[in-house]
């Protein structure tokens, strides 16, 4: 009981927060945003004492590569959330924006304005810098925020609310605007997904049981990132050093993230060509690969893949290849095993490359180039939220426009409904 209250009352004062943050003007929540990169900027020796003490207990664990890579505050990881605030406090102000205005008969003149959602909850797991960008980007967007971390970040991610709220205070703002939930075990998860009187949406981040739990248990609305169980297709008509390069950059340049490939599909004409070399330099670089029977043909030092590896999201130094005999495969594929987060192609082939941004569900469809680039910031977005692999109401990187909603605003001069 002593949870549920803690968290209830939070979530009032958050709502309430939420109507103080909706009014702030485009000046203030600039000015914030910069305060905010300011003190970040000058506290990047605290942050990494605090994330110490969490990578300390995940070595104790015996965590994953991947997850240590994924919970790390280096000096550099600092400085790019820090440089991400400061973009998202360059971007135009979208509260109170027209979407368009329409003048209608009758003289009405009506039109569609951009507004905040009003309290977001993000709960999310092992990724600290999730705590920055998710509220800079829901300050700017008008929004007040409750954030609810998991167990292995806790230090990482107080002591980046800390920095934070004193920027609200030297502001003479609600505290409250960012809230942290510190309870970390699934109580506080459960009982935040039904706070629909005081939460307006929640966004989830992390693994696919912390997702589907919370589809389950929520009534209040959720936007969820799934899993990136991602996928680059090598056209027969591809340049073989750019696919070769693009592949390793997809698999290899960061593997315990959500746009990075899991699966390689190679047209069946270029795989005596491009495999031996290509699975050659993915093992110097410590990927196991995992390949079907005619993968394992080209390269029999390789594990041959089982179902469930067309089905898993790694996030790690595994990637599974399977030879296919066309572009009607490939898409085949893909729409069986994909989570319609990130898909490629390479392919000098106009008319293959329109057809598969075409028939391909996804987030973002990459075209001769890497997966990898599917991230707010390098969309130009400068943080993000998440990446949504839904439909509705955001889909792709989540920057500031998708964390509004909107309203109608109807002017008349006395017109009454016949």
């Amino acid at each position: 009981m002593e949870v549920l209250n803690l968290i209830i009352e939070m979530a009032k004062k958050a709502k309430e927060a939420s109507y103080t943050t909706a009014k702030l003007s485009a000046s203030t929540k600039k000015d914030l945003l910069l305060d905010m990169a300011l003190n970040l900027e000058k506290n990047i020796e605290y942050l990494q004492e605090e994330n110490k003490k969490d990578l300390a207990l995940a070595k104790e664990e015996d965590l994953s590569p991947a997850f240590m890579d994924r919970l790390l505050l280096n000096e550099d990881n600092i400085k790019n959330m820090v440089q991400g605030v400061r973009e998202v406090a360059q971007w135009p102000d979208p509260v109170g924006e027209y979407i368009w205005t329409k003048r209608r008969p009758n003289g009405l003149l009506i039109s569609k304005v951009r507004t905040p959602l009003g309290v977001i909850a993000v709960i999310y797991e092992s990724r600290p810098n999730v705590t920055v960008d998710a509220a800079s980007l829901c300050l700017k967007s008008g929004n007040a925020i409750i954030l609810r971390g998991g167990k292995e970040a806790i230090n990482s991610n107080k002591a980046m609310v800390k920095v934070l709220k004193k920027s609200l205070m030297d502001f003479n703002l609600p505290l409250e605007i960012i809230s942290m939930v510190e309870i970390t075990d699934h109580q506080a998860v459960t009982i935040l997904s039904k706070l629909d009187q005081y939460l307006d949406v929640i966004i989830p981040r992390g693994g696919e049981n912390l997702i589907q739990a919370i589809k389950k248990e929520a009534t209040v609305p959720v936007v969820f990132h799934g899993k990136g169980n991602c996928h680059l297709y090598l056209d027969e008509e591809a340049n073989l050093e750019m696919a070769s390069k693009v592949t390793i950059n997809a698999k290899v340049q960061r593997p315990g993230v959500c746009n990075a490939i899991e699966t390689l599909l190679v047209h069946k004409d270029i795989a005596g060509k491009i495999l031996p070399g290509l699975i050659k330099n993915l093992q110097e670089l410590g990927v196991e690969i995992r390949g079907c029977p005619i993968t394992k043909e080209i390269a029999n030092s390789i594990k041959e893949a089982k179902e469930e590896d067309w089905q898993e999201e790694y996030l790690s130094l595994i990637l599974a290849v399977k030879v296919v005999k066309d572009i009607d495969e490939a898409i085949s594929h893909i729409r069986k095993y994909g989570s319609l987060h990130s898909e490629g192609i390479i392919t000098n082939s106009i008319s293959k490359a329109y057809r598969f941004a075409q028939e391909v569900d996804a987030s973002a469809v990459f075209i001769n180039t890497s997966t990898r680039f599917n991230d707010g910031s390098k969309f130009g977005l400068g943080a993000e939220i998440g990446i949504s692999t839904q439909k509705l109401h955001a889909r792709g990187p989540m920057g500031i426009e998708e964390l509004t909603s909107f309203k109608y605003l109807v002017l008349g001069d006395g017109q009454i409904r016949e």
